[in-house]
């Protein structure tokens, strides 16, 4: 199977369900409230976001903290319409791993809880895809169809 395909692709198979309309219901919430509530607040990265992307050991901070804001705020915005779901979820669920190993480690559980919730959404959506509700589905369908009737690859 092709990147193409794997990116594309439909956890079983590919008619809609009330498992993928209940999947698209969570990706979407997720991903607007990732996007808006947490991602677009970080956007552009204020000093002191900087310099705690700095504490956590990473070198040129800047850049890393521009990459975690983008993780969540670009990467929210993809997984809620359902595009490029699976890239995606991997930058969220590699930044809640930070946000929850490295950021708040010391912190009580209930501090680091919603790091912990996003990351494991993340990495169901990095795992099954967008489902048969979201734009990978409409592009992969659309892809299969210029394949099949001969248009190439």
């Amino acid at each position: 199977m092709g990147l193409g395909k794997r990116v594309f692709a439909i956890v079983g198979g590919s008619t809609p369900s009330l498992f993928g309309g209940g999947a698209a219901l969570i990706r979407v919430a997720f991903g607007a409230t990732l996007a808006l509530a947490h991602g677009m607040g970080k956007l552009p990265p204020a000093e002191g976001f900087v310099a705690a992307v700095g504490a956590l050991g990473f070198p040129l901070p800047g850049v890393f903290a521009w990459a975690a804001g983008l993780a969540e705020f670009a990467g929210g915005l993809l997984l809620a319409v359902g595009l490029l779901t699976r890239p995606a979820a991997a930058f969220v669920a590699f930044t809640m791993g930070v946000a929850f190993f490295g950021q708040h480690a010391g912190d009580p559980f209930g501090a680091r809880e919603m790091a912990l919730l996003y990351g494991v959404v993340a990495l169901g959506f990095l795992i099954g895809g967008s489902g048969p509700f979201g734009l990978d589905a409409l592009l992969g369908q659309r892809r299969g169809a210029v394949v099949s009737s001969g248009g190439g690859r």
